[in-house]
């Protein structure tokens, strides 16, 4: 079963999790995990949320923290992924640059210094003046 799939229904994931399932209609509610509905409006749950209900358990339990801030960490904790694969697509699309202009180094026609700003941008100041009305 793959980990993504929302195949467990709320009694399954709820004894999986080692949970009442009550507690995860209320971390629903609070936006702690988002289960898929069916079309009649039945929780579905799969092996990641099972996990993510633990990790809910462990950090109000066992640290001590408020569900207010178990949200909190749990949304940081998304955006850090998040910006750690596009950090990863970036590096590599980086990579993919350097290697291009590599092989375009190698053939004579194109050295690396055409690459590089022929002239500097000027620093010189302008003294503007608007037009006197008569």
């Amino acid at each position: 079963m793959a980990d993504d799939g929302k195949v467990l229904i709320i009694s399954a994931a709820a004894k999986l999790a080692g949970m009442h399932p009550q507690t995860l209609r209320q971390y629903d509610r609070l936006g702690l995990v988002q289960p898929e509905r069916t079309p009649g409006g039945g929780r579905r749950y799969s092996i990641r949320d099972v996990a993510l209900l633990r990790e809910i358990q462990r950090l109000s339990q066992d640290e001590g923290i408020n569900l207010a801030g178990v949200k909190r960490i749990i949304e940081l904790e998304r955006a850090t992924a998040d910006l750690q694969d596009r950090l990863a697509t970036m590096e590599h699309e980086l990579a993919a640059a350097y290697q291009r202009i590599a092989e375009l180094e190698s053939i004579s026609a194109f050295p690396r210094r055409d690459l590089l700003p022929t002239s500097r941008p000027s620093t010189d100041v302008v003294l503007y003046r608007t037009a006197r009305r008569r």
